[in-house]
This record gives structure tokens, C-alpha cells and sequence, in this order.
């Protein structure tokens, strides 16, 4: 079926492959009304207006403005939250080249913010959709290094908070482009970023750690472990979630 597509010519990546009966419900419908509004560039004032004021106050921007969690990762990549317009001006300043948006489809006002601020300060954007709470098939993960091969560095990579999928990007980039040992990746997921492993986003730290057990056993390397070993299935059937976390993370801090 056809899907709906963004006046940047892009497709939603929260609206493909949507079956019909889903496609017909009124609430699906509105949040694709949504995604359409804030996938428009912003031409006039009052859209100006309207954007910021759903970053700082839906999306959480607020939080974000006093702090953007920012930190570098290795030698050509840095990490962060939802970035607004100056923090991407900074970042352009200082030498960066691309900006990875790692969020699925927005139905927020930073994302036309975001897209217009790369482009004011010539950064390539692009869009590589993970999730928090769930492990990528074999597929995704082949993909999400490739795309890191493709890309140009300086990169920033960044989620909503830059916790969990931020940190997991950045903990791929640390293994697959700088060789980095495991250990020093793991420490992209870390309490200090605002991440849980108790909580559902652990899931993440479940993938490293299955990794890191196998690379003791025989060095491999992490693209061939991924490449010949990886198996989410296995991996999902030893995680765990504490209780208290998994609170935390869903009801207080609210992750996407």
C-alpha cells in the first residue's frame, strides 16, 4: 500500500507497512495527521512559534535547554539528547559533519527545528531508527554498521534523552569503527547518561555483554560475532527486568 510520505520526500518510518485495518483506526490516523504537521518546513512565524514551544514543552526540551547530555565519543563522533537549533550551531562550529537522528517518527516540533538547523548550518542529517527496549535482528545491526561506514565524521548521534539509543550507537560506533575493546563500549551505557540496565532498556547491555563473553572465549571480532553468531533470541531469553526500573524508566522518565 501506498504510504505517506513528508514534504522532504521522505517516508515516515512509523507509518510502513501498515495493514489496512490499522491504517482505518481514527487514532492511528491522528498521529499521522501529526507526523505530517511537524514533517513540513517551517515557513512562517507563527510555525516558528507553534515549533518551539512543542520542543520545550511536550518533547521536554526544557530539561534538554539546561542540559543537552552531550559528551564526545572516541576521536571523530560525539553523543547527545534531542539537540536544539543552537547546540547543532555549536556542534557546526566546532567541526561537525553529520548529525544521526536516531528517534522513529516524530510527532514533535524539534524534528522541522532540527531539519532546518542542519541545513542552515550545512550538517547532513540523516535518520537511523533504533529502539530503547528491543534487540535489532541481524539485519538492522549489519545495517546500522554499514551506515557508520558510510557516513562523514564528525558525527553526532543522538536520541531523546541520549541515554539508551544514543549510547548503544555510540558503543557500535567504539566497536566497529574504532576497534575499540568491549569493555571501553560498554561504558556508552552507563548510569552517568541516564541509562538503566535494569530497567527494559538493559536489553541493550544484554547484546554487548553476549559479545563480550564470546570474544573471551576466541577474539572474534564484533563483525564477524554479528555477522555469523548474533542470535537476539537467545540473548532475550536471559534478560531480566527489575521491577523498580522498568517503573522508572517507563512511567517516570518516560522514554520513548
Amino acid at each position: 500500500m501506498n504510504q505517506p510520505q513528508n514534504h522532504f520526500g521522505e517516508r515516515h518510518p512509523a507509518t510502513e507497512d501498515v495493514p489496512p485495518e490499522v491504517a482505518a483506526n481514527p487514532a492511528w490516523q491522528r498521529r499521522v495527521a501529526r507526523l505530517e504537521r511537524w514533517n513540513r518546513p517551517i515557513t512562517t512565524l507563527w510555525q516558528r512559534l507553534r515549533a518551539w514551544t512543542n520542543m520545550v514543552f511536550v518533547d521536554h526540551g526544557i530539561f534538554r535547554l539546561i542540559y543537552s547530555n552531550t559528551h564526545r565519543v572516541g576521536r571523530h563522533a560525539w553523543r547527545s539528547a534531542q539537540p536544539a537549533p543552537h547546540h547543532l550551531g555549536r556542534f557546526a562550529r566546532a567541526g561537525g559533519l553529520t548529525v544521526v537522528n536516531l528517534r522513529g517518527g516524530q510527532t514533535f516540533g524539534s524534528l522541522p527545528l532540527e531539519r532546518e538547523a542542519c541545513i542552515r548550518y550545512a550538517l547532513d542529517y540523516r535518520v537511523f531508527v533504533l529502539r530503547s527496549r528491543g534487540l535489532p535482528d541481524r539485519e538492522t545491526l549489519l545495517g546500522a554498521i554499514g551506515f557508520l561506514d558510510q557516513i562523514q565524521y564528525p558525527a553526532l548521534f543522538h536520541c531523546k534523552s541520549g541515554a539508551d539509543r544514543a549510547g548503544f550507537m555510540s558503543a557500535l560506533y567504539l566497536l566497529a569503527r574504532e576497534d575499540a575493546p568491549i569493555e571501553t563500549a560498554q561504558k556508552q551505557l552507563d548510569i552517568r547518561y541516564g541509562h538503566f540496565r535494569s530497567g527494559p532498556t538493559g536489553i541493550l547491555d544484554a547484546l554487548f555483554d553476549a559479545y563480550a563473553a564470546e570474544h573471551a572465549k576466541d577474539g572474534i571480532g564484533f563483525r564477524d560475532w554479528v555477522a555469523t553468531r548474533y542470535d537476539p533470541d537467545e540473548i532475550r531469553k536471559g534478560f531480566r527486568v527489575s521491577n523498580w526500573a522498568s517503573i522508572l524508566v517507563n512511567r517516570i522518565l518516560r522514554r520513548e
